[in-house]
């Protein structure tokens, strides 16, 4: 079996994702480490008909094409195509990105070596993400809040992860649980990451692996409703993780981020207050433990917003 399993879920970007099975196939040792390399058409609009043939055309790559039942958003769409995946470290990368450096899968392997934070195996490893267009650095894919300190550092072990630019153990996964599918867009990576902390693993930047996206430099301002589910889901993972004065403080500044970007929509703000406030009616709370909770303050977490 080969230690590798490479994910990509499709969002409309036929010409993209094109370019990234190109980019997978000059990856030095391909062939060696990659078990197979799983494409997830998420119910696109778009003409898939050069992808499938380029997956056909070459065989000698483990390509597998599988068209979802319907647009299953982030988190569903991943979970669905980790039941195709066979390797014991599942990378995911978004379609409109490829890998800058060549070595990129033998680095993966080799980060996942460390021996990691206070004997804390390493589960997860989120990558460096630079804009494909200027390559400066992706601000908001690092993964720590405090980006003038951790930017240039070459690795630090940190408290989330890149959702479209990261690796991590399958076993990892098996034991703490798949994403959280009610997340439809945002913050399933923070859920995620604070069950695996809470089960005595940790999370580790490697800036060996480079991804390059193609998201605009000047970002791509998120839609109202979409604010709206991050504000809600970040509501919900404070909740049912942190000590409960996190859920207030994060509740509140989030919905000032959210009259903030979208130019106080008081329609949609109250849609987010309502289920905001159903969160405790709701949710069970699974408070991390003491040991989890030294983690993030030794990572230097941010945790009120």
């Amino acid at each position: 079996m080969k230690p590798l399993s490479f994910i990509i879920i499709t969002y409309n970007r036929c010409a993209d994702t094109l370019e990234l099975l190109q980019n997978i196939h000059s990856l030095h040792k391909a062939n060696e480490l990659l078990e197979d390399i799983i494409v997830v058409n998420n119910a696109s609009t778009e003409n898939y008909t050069e992808v499938k043939e380029y997956i056909n055309n070459n065989t000698q790559l483990p390509f597998k094409y599988y068209d979802a039942p319907s647009n299953l958003g982030v988190t569903k769409g991943r979970n669905f195509a980790l039941q195709y995946a066979q390797g014991s470290i599942c990378i995911f990368l978004d379609d409109d990105a490829i890998l800058q450096n060549n070595d990129a899968l033998e680095k993966v392997i080799q980060s996942f070596e460390d021996k990691g934070f206070n004997n804390r195996e390493v589960a997860i490893v989120s990558f460096k993400v630079l804009y494909y267009e200027n390559l400066e650095m992706q601000v908001n894919a690092l993964p720590h809040k405090n980006f003038e300190y951790y930017k240039s550092l070459p690795n630090f072990y940190t408290y989330y992860f890149a959702g479209g630019a990261h690796a991590i153990k399958r076993k990892v996964l098996d034991e703490v649980g798949q994403l959280p599918e009610e997340f439809f867009y945002g913050m399933e990576e923070y859920d995620l990451s604070y069950r695996v902390i809470n089960k005595g693993y940790c999370i580790k930047y490697d800036s060996s692996i480079i991804m390059l996206h193609k998201e605009s430099p000047q970002g791509r301002k998120p839609k109202h409703e979409k604010l709206k589910m991050m504000w809600v889901n970040k509501a919900k993972v404070a909740y049912r993780y942190l000590p409960i004065g996190y859920f207030f403080t994060t509740a509140i500044l989030w919905s000032f981020q959210f009259l903030k970007e979208t130019n106080f929509n008081l329609k949609i703000f109250f849609q987010g207050w309502k289920a905001v406030l159903q969160i405790p009616f709701k949710e069970k709370r699974a408070p991390l433990n003491n040991d989890a909770l030294r983690y993030l303050q030794a990572t230097k977490a941010r945790l009120w917003y």
